[in-house]
């Protein structure tokens, strides 16, 4: 009867440990670079499976063709936040793959502001009009080694330019698409 007891004791407490959920990370704080741009990032935990994610950087543009002497670049400063659900944790867990560091599947509603405060360009008085975007986005977040990562995401939604703090006789709206594919150093 002891062995029974003891039996059922041992096989409930290794049931219960494996039943834990996994969980992003209280808070990550990092760098991201891509084509078009520079960012610093903080993801806060909300949940067992949500965290925000806050990020301040810069976004880059490229124009050229015939019209101009020189290929053109200008980087403005954007403020982003970004609840993101990962949702795959657990399974990732479950098949020993890494979660550290926020490594997973996302589902992300990326809120930005990119103000016309100044522009980083290689043309002078270049100006910008100031944006808010709100894009659903859908992406994944693996590491390399212990501190390097990388990220991807697509996704679609609304841009909203605010035109007539710029001079323009009217506001105007229209559908936004981010797709980004980045590399980070997590610290």
């Amino acid at each position: 009867m002891q062995k029974t007891i003891f039996l059922l004791l041992f096989c409930g407490i290794t049931f219960v440990n494996h039943a834990q959920n996994a969980s992003v990370e209280k808070s990550v704080f990092g760098i991201q670079t891509g084509l078009l741009g520079i960012w610093a990032h903080n993801e806060s935990r909300l949940s067992n499976q949500i965290a925000l994610r806050s990020e301040i950087g810069f976004d880059a543009g490229l124009w050229g063709g015939s019209f101009y002497d020189k290929t053109g670049y200008a980087a403005k400063p954007v403020f982003t936040l970004s609840p993101r659900w990962y949702y795959n944790l657990n399974r990732r867990q479950r098949k020993s793959r890494r979660i550290d560091g926020n490594s997973g599947n996302f589902i992300a509603l990326k809120t930005s502001f990119r103000p016309d405060w100044f522009v980083i360009s290689n043309y002078d008085n270049v100006r910008y009009v100031s944006d808010i975007s709100i894009v659903p986005t859908w992406g994944i977040r693996r590491n390399i080694g212990d501190h390097f990562n990388y990220e991807a995401g697509i996704g679609a939604g609304y841009i909203y330019y605010f035109a007539k703090e710029a001079g323009y006789s009217e506001n105007e709206g229209e559908a936004a698409v981010n797709l980004h594919l980045r590399i980070g150093y997590r610290f």
